[in-house]
């Protein structure tokens, strides 16, 4: 398989959970981090999501924080335009100045949300804050994470979600996981309130769907959360599935990051170390089968509990590659065998990498 196959393919479908909703295993995921639906044209916008609909994709996943409510003002635009509605999820974000009163928040921040993508309701609404064992520092505009009893006491979280629902603004439910979490997840999808969660899970750290491999040292352990997740009914996307673009042939072969994306300090530690993790995975692209870039996709969607990975597409030539991973079957047994062996190896460095901000 070539990077951009003449061949025409469309996407598989997975449901969420115990919902009846069935979404395409192929999100189009609107974040920064890819910067389309931020920073691109409103031509290259409506050509890539026409494509995207056209091959089948029908999840989007969207938030307010994306291009400070630009992506969801974008997307809305293309959708009308386009005249069609797909599943659209959103995101609240929860920061220091919304503590007083974070139930209300969650239904201002949503209705804000409702005008800016032109819908009546969400598909699903998320909290964008991974649930924190302890009160996290929430400066400024942070809101990584949120302290488990904020979303579980009176005028918390949760019962602004279960607003949202009685009002009719969203159907269903979800968090954001953000690793050294898994009791916290637990507990929310023991509350059997929520329908969907976002995770990473890539070939950097497995975690969130693998028990920790032997030898490898991860910054943020998942804690297995989409087993867990699965036996509960409840579905998973996949967030920044390419590590934040370091496992792709272009960044692996020392290429620029796309004028479209966000900017990254390619001199720190933590850039180095994340590039040269995904060097040591290069074996992966195999011609005739599958590129570098499609390989973790392949990876991901070998999980049963993955409902949708989630893709940042900067530009039509990256739909077009991804999409051909739908339905293409598993990574082959040799190549996971080799990808344990770099596990065990933790990548040839000594010691964890140095820890990721939130995104």
């Amino acid at each position: 398989m070539s990077a951009i196959d003449t061949q025409e393919v469309s996407v598989e479908y997975r449901q969420i959970g115990k919902t009846e909703l069935r979404v395409s295993e192929i999100g189009f995921g609107c974040g920064g981090n890819a910067g389309l639906m931020v920073r691109g044209s409103p031509e290259e916008q409506r050509q890539v999501v026409a494509r995207a609909i056209e091959l089948g994709i029908n999840y989007f996943d969207n938030a307010p924080d994306y291009g400070n409510g630009l992506a969801e003002e974008n997307l809305g635009r293309v959708l009308k335009d386009l005249k069609v509605r797909p599943v659209v999820t959103s995101k609240v974000e929860v920061r220091h100045t919304d503590l007083g009163d974070i139930a209300g928040h969650v239904v201002r921040s949503t209705g804000e949300s409702l005008k800016r993508l032109g819908v009546d309701y969400l598909d699903i609404l998320q909290i964008h804050n991974g649930p924190a064992p302890s009160p996290p520092k929430l400066e400024g505009r942070s809101y990584t994470q949120l302290w488990i009893e904020d979303y579980l006491r009176p005028g918390g979280a949760l019962e602004g979600l279960q607003r949202v629902v009685r009002d009719g603004k969203t159907r269903y439910l979800g968090f954001i996981c953000r690793g050294n979490d898994a009791y916290q997840v637990r507990q929310l999808v023991d509350t059997h309130m929520f329908q969907m969660i976002n995770v990473p899970y890539t070939l950097l750290n497995p975690t969130a769907g693998l028990a920790k491999p032997l030898g490898l040292e991860v910054d943020r352990d998942f804690g297995g959360v989409i087993d867990y997740a699965y036996t509960h009914g409840v579905g998973t996307a996949i967030y920044s599935p390419l590590a934040g673009g370091f496992l792709t042939d272009h960044v692996v072969s020392g290429g620029a990051r796309h004028p479209l994306a966000g900017p990254r300090d390619s001199s720190s530690e933590a850039y180095q170390r994340s590039l040269e993790m995904a060097r040591a995975l290069s074996f992966l692209k195999r011609e005739g089968t599958h590129t570098l870039t499609q390989a973790p996709i392949r990876f991901i969607l070998m999980h049963h509990g993955v409902t949708a990975v989630l893709g940042g597409f900067s530009a039509m030539s990256h739909l077009e590659e991804i999409v051909q991973v739908s339905g293409a079957g598993p990574l082959a047994p040799e190549l996971m065998a080799r990808v344990e062996m770099v596990w065990r190896a933790n990548f040839g460095f000594a010691g964890p990498p140095p820890a990721a901000g939130g995104g």
